[in-house]
């Protein structure tokens, strides 16, 4: 029999039980694997390139085609949850995401291993938005402070430390061991949900309504926006035919979808919910924060590892502090939220992750731990303080009902602000990079004394070659094109940071959730 709990429209009124407590432990676990996951395969994409005889184009579907099948499935969660009930639905979600992952540690092709990765991110996808809305649906107001600082700390720590993780066990076992981490977690999470979580019903009648029209059309939608996104900067955007079809797919079928998604009378996914201004907002800011948060774990291994040359296992030894800055950091935002205004904390929270971005704007081509440890302990903490605020606000003023469904939304928000970041990143960082070589090249003049004596020192540490003359303009031009990447590099660390101190005022916009 579902769990009684006392609830009015501002959600739960008494602590839940143990059990239930256990239960929401779990379903967090179980959301820490599948972000991990997006991220963990990161700093180990040359072994695993190696491991199943793939292209350098074929290998980066390994991550792609799991951030696709995710991103499709995070807003279809709510649907699923009033079908199945969230016990049924978050036990599905598990155990195929175990099973998938199973299978990606034993394939032997890249055709295999991409479908397999698809699987495990669609199933995986889930589990995500239903941990968030277990939270609101069996906590009360008072212990939100220290259940969203968890969430938050899971939310962040989860990407931050995944290519960490990922270069220790390629490092010490093997990349087969990336997915197979997964199999035992995966089923105790899978049995302790089973057993300890009961709160809602299924109403399989709404299967009866299921529209699948819509269904297909958010599929095709996020799908072909995904793959616009992830594929873009690489192909060179529409001088790619296929990523101009697929931009015309997604352009087509989003007007179809958010058409269907207004009008039908059961839409797959309720839009409803961006009619709360909390929410909405909440929403956006939550898109920025994403930008952030997986594009800086994706623009930090690759300055060192282009430009220092690091390991996965040196990059993974620098990127660890800001796991442990927001690992040390949540509870107190945690337990914060609950005693200072929300608004404030999150002001508070874009300022420092601004910050902490802009410091890393001055780098040169030798900075390396000591030049990252500071600005990521800033970052770090802005995050946790940026993330924890911002779901308590989006879904603070959400009566429980529309809870489940929202999360789906501010999720999906969430990782599409992480595509299009990765996407405008790689495009800009290529823009730069050409900028600034065109901008050095001049500076390559032989009337100059410094280039003389520069090109004459070359010239003897490259005398053995059988043309020092030609090695040594050589290794003056790969010196411009390392310095031109530093230099968009440090650009982009400026712009970025720019870019949070920019949407700050939209907090002003935000009215103040009650505490309890």
């Amino acid at each position: 029999m579902a769990e009684a709990t006392a609830t009015d429209s501002s959600g739960p009124q008494e602590a839940p039980s143990r059990r239930t407590q256990l239960a929401f432990v779990a379903a967090v676990f179980g959301m820490f694997m599948a972000i991990l996951d997006i991220q963990i395969v990161a700093s180990s994409l040359n072994e695993i390139q190696a491991g199943v005889s793939a292209s350098a184009d074929e290998i980066s579907w390994v991550q792609t085609s799991y951030l696709i099948a995710e991103i499709i499935m995070i807003p279809l969660s709510g649907m699923l949850t009033r079908i199945l009930s969230t016990r049924v639905a978050l036990v599905t979600s598990c155990l195929g995401f175990t099973l998938a992952s199973l299978g990606c540690a034993m394939a032997n092709s890249i055709e295999s291993l991409i479908v397999l990765r698809a699987i495990q991110g669609f199933m995986g996808g889930a589990m995500i938005p239903i941990a968030y809305a277990i939270s609101f649906s069996v906590f009360p107001r008072r212990m939100m402070g220290t259940v969203q600082g968890v969430m938050g700390l899971v939310a962040t720590l989860a990407p931050s430390i995944g290519p960490t993780v990922g270069g220790y066990i390629t490092e010490f076992a093997s990349w087969h061991w990336l997915f197979l981490a997964n199999l035992v977690p995966g089923v105790l999470v899978s049995l302790a949900v089973w057993r300890l979580l009961d709160i809602d019903r299924p109403d399989h009648r709404a299967l009866r309504h299921l529209d699948l029209i819509g269904l297909a059309l958010l599929a095709l939608f996020l799908g072909t926006l995904e793959f616009s996104l992830e594929e873009g900067p690489g192909d060179d955007w529409f001088a790619s035919r296929t990523i101009l079809i697929a931009a015309i797919v997604c352009a087509l079928t989003s007007v179809g979808f958010f058409w269907r998604a207004l009008r039908h009378r059961h839409p797959i996914v309720d839009l409803r919910a961006f009619v709360n201004l909390n929410f909405a907002v909440g929403a956006w800011l939550g898109f920025v924060v994403g930008i952030g948060l997986y594009g800086l774990v994706y623009l930090l291994p690759l300055f060192l590892g282009n430009v220092r040359g690091y390991s996965a296992l040196q990059i993974g030894e620098v990127m660890i502090v800001t796991g442990v800055a927001m690992f040390l950091t949540a509870p107190l935002v945690g337990r914060a939220s609950d005693k200072v205004d929300l608004r404030a904390l999150l002001l508070l929270g874009m300022l420092l992750t601004g910050i902490g971005t802009v410091m890393n704007a001055n780098l040169t081509a030798e900075s390396g731990f000591d030049t990252f440890f500071w600005p990521q302990v800033v970052r770090g903490v802005g995050l946790v303080m940026c993330l924890i605020p911002t779901s308590r606000i989006a879904f603070g003023t959400l009566p429980p009902s529309e809870v489940g469904n929202a999360s789906g939304l501010f999720n999906v928000m969430r990782n599409l602000g992480g595509a299009v970041g990765l996407a405008l990143l790689d495009t800009i960082r290529d823009w730069r990079e050409d900028y600034h070589w065109n901008q050095l090249i001049p500076a390559i003049d032989q009337g100059r004394e410094v280039v003389n004596a520069t090109q004459a020192q070359y010239q003897q540490l490259l005398a053995s070659t059988g043309d020092p003359q030609t090695a040594s303009v050589e290794m003056m031009a790969r010196t411009l094109l390392e310095q031109s990447m530093v230099m968009a590099y440090n650009d982009i660390f400026l712009w970025l940071g720019a870019l949070y101190l920019l949407v700050a005022p939209l907090i002003l916009l935000l009215k103040k959730p009650q505490h309890a």
